[in-house]
């Protein structure tokens, strides 16, 4: 494999971890938690990649934002009950172990904190 570079940066969301439908099922159960309009499958998809206050103000944007730390309580509740059983996708794993015995640098950019990238 030729090397015109060092260091290789991979998302994490969408990109190595098929985290799609447990981000989507986990907003539709927080609002459904708090007695909100659930917003669509397609609406909550479209927010994958935004920040939660983003994500909120932008599928709910009559919410208060005082009521923002609920639901993101919700939502974290909602997402870590399933966090351990989210699957990579099919050949990431083989991917990254590959680029790394071939001696790249690899990164991870990611929007969770890094508590949440460890898990």
């Amino acid at each position: 494999m030729q090397q015109n570079f060092d260091l290789i940066v991979f998302d994490w969301d969408g990109t190595l971890m098929d985290s799609a439908g447990a981000i989507v099922a986990s907003i539709q159960g927080a609002c459904r938690d708090l007695g909100l309009v659930v917003p669509s499958e397609q609406a909550s998809r479209h927010i994958i990649g935004l920040g939660l206050t983003e994500a909120i103000a932008h599928l709910l944007p009559t919410l208060p934002e005082a009521d923002y730390p609920k639901l993101v309580d919700r939502y974290r509740h909602h997402f870590l009950s399933q966090d351990a059983d989210i699957p990579l996708f099919d050949g990431a794993e083989r991917i990254v172990r590959d680029l790394h015995q071939a001696g790249f640098l690899l990164g991870v950019a990611t929007g969770k904190s890094r508590r949440g990238l460890d898990r």
